[in-house]
């Protein structure tokens, strides 16, 4: 047997049966080849990358060696109080991480779980008696990585664009509420959330997060802590602090890591005090283009021939949050140049675009979406983009603006493609102008992507997968299907999933069908045409995605129908 660290490593795993005696042979040939050349390699990491053993398993053999325990922060619950008693710099210095508490003992990760010195400093830092644990190197460097970058401060810009420190100067008693502010809206810009839920409970404020569409509950805080966090809030979005009894709306700018982030903050009273809704919009991220959007390759090829025409009104349908507004966008960056005048009606301006003349809707003003496309049409537009169209009046306008020779793009809330032509209808408008305005209708939806780290192959029998998805194309002869399923790791928060990527119908409106329109035709004979006429349906493209691996079978069910 081996003597010394690397040997108690190494015979753990032989032991284990996770590795041979002539690969630790080998493994530890090439480490004393690395020392010889002056650099250091770990026993551990060379085994992993010489192919023999996982992370996983040297961490298991370590915790077994040392007495410790094994676990992964993959599906290990980190508790984000404990995670606050240890500062960034001293994580980073001691490769530490608190993941929990165990009775009167702080759970530990340390990348060294023999480190006795820095064991006795976090006793003494945090006044707990310590637990050391193990997890994966990798797992352990990623949470560190990731909890000193949303313990850091933040900036928040005034009216004059200047950067202020908001940590800067706060009373001792709202210390807690500062910090807590800080880590949210830090590991909210981190996690990618398009939302933020801090919602008080009887016994415990819970903050949860909108991840890629679905909600997730990402921390508990004491229900003492909720007033001064909401006031906190409040202040920084200059919203009355005092008048807890009525909804209201601010908005904060904040710089986070080099990124200017838009802070759209909603009050709501509630049984045991104010709700608060944030919703997050990047400004500095990059604009996705129409061919990242998830378009079908013949979709994408009908939807750009439309929004090339000189004229005519084009409909993005979907329901809220199904990224109608990224579409518009991703569409208004493709017709974007200096011969062409672009104003847009927005509520709110979700993205400044340079060359593209923006509107901010303001109902108290008198600027409405009607009113607002009457004054447009008296600025020589070329093309035209309503954020919404909400009533007959602007649907009105929007189709007779399509006719008199510009282009007007919109969007409606329709389940599907075909929907909204029916839609147009019941608003007031008549079939023959949606006839002859009306050039084509885009309807989305947003599923999920599965994380490209953690996914695994997963093998489903053929009647299984027709009992859930009747329509999913499979060959008789086949037994199983194999297809991927979501796991969860560290780097995809746990969900299995990272990034979305759209559904796409697009429904081309030619002579046949706008004879349909004129003859008052249902929603079901438009939709049967359109996909005789080569529509790819929603449902076939989420089919698509799941089959190539970009998607899950849950997540195909849980967006379509």
């Amino acid at each position: 047997m081996l003597k010394g660290k690397s040997g108690f490593l190494g015979n753990q795993l032989i032991k284990l049966g996770k590795i041979t005696s002539e690969q630790l042979e080998q493994a530890l040939e090439h480490q004393k080849l690395m020392n010889e050349k002056g650099k250091k390699g770990k026993l551990g990491q060379i085994l992993v990358d010489m192919g023999f053993c996982t992370q996983e398993d040297v961490a298991d053999a370590m915790a077994k060696k040392s007495g410790s325990v094994y676990y992964s922060l993959n599906s290990y619950l980190v508790d984000i109080n404990a995670m606050n008693l240890i500062p960034p710099e001293t994580a980073i210095k001691y490769q530490a991480m608190a993941i929990g508490f165990e009775g009167d003992r702080l759970l530990v990760a340390l990348m060294n779980p023999n480190d006795i010195i820095a064991i006795d400093d976090l006793r003494i830092l945090t006044g707990y008696e310590i637990q050391p644990v193990v997890v994966p190197d990798r797992e352990l460097i990623a949470a560190i990585k990731k909890y000193t970058k949303e313990s850091s401060d933040i900036e928040q810009e005034d009216d004059n664009g200047e950067e202020i420190d908001i940590t800067e100067e706060k009373p001792e008693d709202d210390k807690p509420a500062v910090l807590v502010t800080n880590q949210i809206l830090n590991m909210a810009v981190n996690s990618e959330a398009s939302d933020v839920h801090i919602e008080p409970q009887e016994k415990h404020t819970r903050v949860r997060f909108r991840i890629d569409g679905v909600l997730h509950e990402i921390m508990q805080q004491p229900a003492r802590i909720h007033a001064s966090l909401v006031s906190r809030i409040k202040v920084l979005a200059n919203m009355d602090i005092a008048e807890r009894r009525i909804p209201q709306d601010g908005r904060i700018t904040l710089r986070i890591e080099g990124k200017t982030i838009d802070v759209r903050v909603a009050s709501l009273p509630s049984a045991y005090g104010e709700k608060l809704t944030l919703r997050l919009l990047n400004r500095s991220s990059r604009l996705i283009t129409l061919s990242e959007l998830g378009f079908p390759e013949s979709q994408l090829k009908g939807y750009e021939q439309a929004i090339k025409r000189p004229y005519g009104f084009i409909l993005i349908t979907g329901p809220t949050g199904s990224g109608k507004s990224t579409t518009l966008y991703a569409s208004l960056a493709r017709l974007n140049s200096p011969e062409k005048n672009i104003i847009t009606l927005e509520d709110p301006i979700e993205r400044r675009m340079d060359g593209i003349n923006q509107i901010q809707i303001n109902t108290k003003a008198g600027m409405t979406f009607a009113s607002g496309l009457r004054a447009i049409l008296r600025n020589d537009p070329d093309i035209i983009m309503v954020g919404e169209i909400r009533d007959y009046e602007t649907a009105k306008i929007a189709v007779e603006s399509a006719l008199t020779g510009h282009l007007v793009l919109s969007t409606l809330h329709t389940n599907d493609a075909a929907g909204a032509i029916s839609r147009l209808g019941d608003m007031g408008i008549e079939r023959y102008l949606t006839s002859s305005a009306l050039v084509g209708v885009v309807a989305q939806r947003l599923m999920r992507v599965l994380c490209p780290t953690c996914k695994k192959v997963h093998k489903i029998s053929r009647d299984e997968l027709l009992a859930a998805v009747p329509d999913f194309p499979t060959e008789p002869e086949d037994k199983e299907v194999e297809l991927y399923h979501a796991r969860g790791c560290i780097s995809c928060n746990n969900t299995g999933y990272r990034g979305r990527i759209g559904l796409y119908e697009f429904l081309s409106v030619n002579e046949k069908m706008q004879r349909l329109i004129i003859a008052g035709a249902s929603t079901n004979e438009i939709g049967q045409y359109a996909t005789e006429n080569g529509m790819i349906t929603m449902r076939r493209d989420g089919i698509r995605k799941v089959k190539q691996g970009i998607s899950s079978l849950e997540e195909l069910l849980r967006v379509t129908l």
